[in-house]
């Protein structure tokens, strides 16, 4: 075959056009650099601490990792290392949608939730059709709509200083035709819960052709009322899904994104991979573990009360969370904090620009909230004025948009 009537769209099996966006949405997602929770904590991270050295309470990981029965999976797997074991990515999926009651073609397994976050926003946003979320919420999708060319549409939670939750009308109002809505319930930074039928609000009342993003990185920590049987019901909404907080895996990377098939075939664009078999393991052993879930519910959540109620004691004002991650209002600039407690070699989450006096404290172990304690009373009863983040590694620097706070 000549040079010249070589057409490599033609032996694609898809259209030029489908292609010209494929390839558009490729240089879009280019440009995020799959930003993740990881990277974000990381850009504030007022220097570069060895992980095994100090405390780190800022990118809402769970310190406890994998389960045991995770961790025999995965090294039982790791003399299968060697091949793809594509089905065992299929059973993982089939465990799971047996599991929630739903069908196998709505349920679809990548890295982490990131990867399917972003996806959605690039694959339902445009120049016309904009991003609508709270502020303060996760900022990644932010990222996304700005590199697919989208606006950004910022709604303040609801009640700040009380419930702090997504405000459904405000959100419905935001846009006359958005083309994602997202939800993050339980809401990071801020752990708070938004009442299901606030969220039966959005579904109902958002434009036809609107997708409805809700994110339930979180969800297994909380009361929170899953969001499956949207998808169940054929709904414009696709939910996410991740092993990377309760179940301890944000280092092996899986999560899922869960929509009718229709929708999920539209993240199909921006890439599917075979996923680590290691990972896959490690995921079924933690699924088909009926203990896992309430066991670990009820170890965050005891931390995490006991933390709260410390902070209430000594008069911090704190968000009402039922997740792994909480806001504090350190009342003086968030940044200040941030560096003074990392002199301290605890490490603390990020701030953000609408609640600049805020910063978000993840749950670790009970040994590491109560070094942290003991730092932040000390760090709160001196002045941390003119106290700077540590520039970014000259690395950083040459791509800074992955690791923008």
């Amino acid at each position: 075959m000549s040079k010249s009537s070589f057409d490599p769209v033609a032996c694609s099996g898809v259209s030029r056009r489908s292609f010209l966006r494929i390839a558009g949405a490729t240089s879009a997602l280019a440009s995020i650099g799959g930003l993740t929770e990881a990277h974000l904590a990381m850009a504030q991270r007022p220097k570069f601490a060895k992980p095994e050295s100090g405390i780190h309470i800022d990118a809402n990981e769970n310190p406890l990792g994998p389960s045991d029965p995770a961790r025999t999976a995965l090294a039982d797997m790791i003399p299968k290392g060697g091949r793809y074991e594509f089905p065992i990515q299929l059973d993982l999926i089939e465990t799971f949608a047996k599991q929630e009651g739903l069908k196998p073609e709505s349920v679809m397994a990548y890295a982490g939730s990131g990867e399917p976050l972003q996806y959605t926003v690039l694959a339902f946003t445009s120049k016309d059709r904009p991003l609508v979320t709270a502020d303060v919420t996760f900022e990644a999708p932010w990222w996304a709509a700005a590199a697919n060319g989208a606006q950004t549409i910022k709604v303040p939670l609801a009640d700040p200083k009380g419930a702090a939750t997504h405000d459904p009308k405000a959100l419905l109002a935001a846009a006359s035709n958005p083309g994602v809505i997202y939800i993050c319930n339980p809401n990071n930074p801020t752990g708070t819960i938004t009442p299901r039928k606030d969220i039966e609000y959005i579904v109902a009342n958002a434009p036809k052709d609107t997708v409805i993003l809700i994110d339930e990185a979180y969800i297994h920590l909380s009361d929170a009322t899953p969001s499956l049987d949207f998808v169940k019901d054929g709904k414009n909404v696709i939910v996410l899904r991740t092993f990377s907080k309760l179940y301890g895996m944000a280092g092996l990377r899986l999560g899922f994104a869960i929509g009718r098939p229709d929708l999920i075939a539209k993240l199909n664009y921006f890439g599917q991979n075979s996923l680590p078999v290691t990972t896959i393991a490690a995921a079924k052993a933690s699924l088909i573990d009926p203990q896992l879930v309430p066991s670990r519910k009820k170890i965050i959540g005891d931390i995490r009360v006991d933390n709260l109620a410390w902070l209430k004691s000594n008069g911090f004002e704190y968000t009402p969370s039922q997740s792994n991650c909480y806001m504090v209002n350190v009342k003086r600039p968030g940044k200040e904090v941030i560096a003074a407690m990392a002199n301290r070699d605890i490490y603390i989450g990020r701030a953000w620009e609408a609640w600049p006096t805020y910063v978000r404290i993840t749950v670790g172990l009970k040994s590491e909230m109560d070094a942290f304690q003991k730092a932040f009373l000390e760090v709160m009863n001196t002045s941390t004025s003119g106290l700077k983040p540590e520039p970014l590694h000259e690395r950083m620097k040459a791509t800074p948009f992955t690791y923008m706070s």
